[in-house]
């Protein structure tokens, strides 16, 4: 998770956190206080699941986007590697018809 959803997430908590506290210390009949914590925290609930529903969606996002720049880099390398072998083979072709100018020069007519 990124520094800023956790931030965001801290932000959510503390404002959860001091409604409750302040319901709590509200001059008001219990009933109404327990009414106010329920509804904060439902409310808190749903903030939360849409923060988190929210983040999943940036890290899928970031997820398919990473996998996405590793398939074309794997594509560059095959392809590299591709041309590389064919130049080891063009060398090689070439190295072998020296050794057999060479061996030819080198036999002696019989």
């Amino acid at each position: 998770m990124s520094n800023s959803s956790n931030t965001i997430v801290g932000l959510l908590a503390g404002t959860v956190i001091g409604a409750t506290l302040g319901v709590l210390f509200a001059p008001d009949k219990g009933e109404k206080t327990r009414q106010r914590i329920s509804e904060e925290a439902l409310a808190a609930k749903d903030k939360m699941a849409e923060k988190a529903s929210e983040i999943k969606a940036q890290v899928s996002s970031t997820v398919i986007d990473s996998k996405e720049s590793l398939d074309i880099q794997l594509d560059k390398v095959v392809s590299n590697v591709s041309h590389k072998a064919q130049d080891v083979i063009a060398t090689l072709e070439n190295k072998l018809k020296e050794l057999k100018d060479k061996s030819k020069k080198l036999q002696k007519p019989a």
